[in-house]
């Protein structure tokens, strides 16, 4: 797999059925290795390893239902309620980061609510802040910690 813009990490690789599958913490098992999935465990250490996020409060994977489609949001932390706060779209590293991704990840926050929109393909990573009551997405310089979160809202 190729190198991230990413801490490294102490990873679990296994073989099973003749595909190379990761232990996701999240989920707790393993799961086929992509080049996506590679890049979403690496940001999963790094949110928890390096920015103060607990895995206690993150799904992988999540459903939701938007005009009548299924879609799934790839991680979501949520706040001390249970609402969602924050929401990440990952793509493979070779997928280039695009308006699409970010369209892709505003329609997930339709109904999600976020406050803060992350897209990564684990070269590059950009982070939102949606203003609910304006209608309004501002980039952010960097990635906050969930300290720095805290203090956003």
């Amino acid at each position: 797999m190729d190198s991230l813009n990413l801490p490294a990490y102490e990873y679990r690789l296994d073989k099973r059925d003749g595909k190379l599958v990761i232990f996701d913490p999240i989920r707790k098992k393993f799961v086929v290795l992509t080049p996506e999935e590679w890049v979403r465990q690496h940001f999963i250490h790094f949110l928890t390893g390096s920015l103060g996020y607990s895995m206690s409060r993150m799904s992988v994977e999540t459903g939701n239902k938007y005009n009548q489609l299924q879609k799934r949001s790839d991680i979501l932390f949520y706040d001390e309620f249970m609402k969602p706060l924050v929401i990440v779209e990952c793509k493979a590293p070779s997928v280039k980061i695009t308006q699409n991704a970010f369209d892709q990840v505003a329609v997930y926050n339709k109904t999600l609510k976020a406050k803060l929109l992350i897209v990564t393909n684990g070269m590059a990573h950009y982070a939102c802040w949606f203003d609910e009551e304006k209608q309004k997405v501002s980039f952010l310089e960097k990635i906050p910690s969930l300290q720095e979160l805290k203090a956003m809202i």
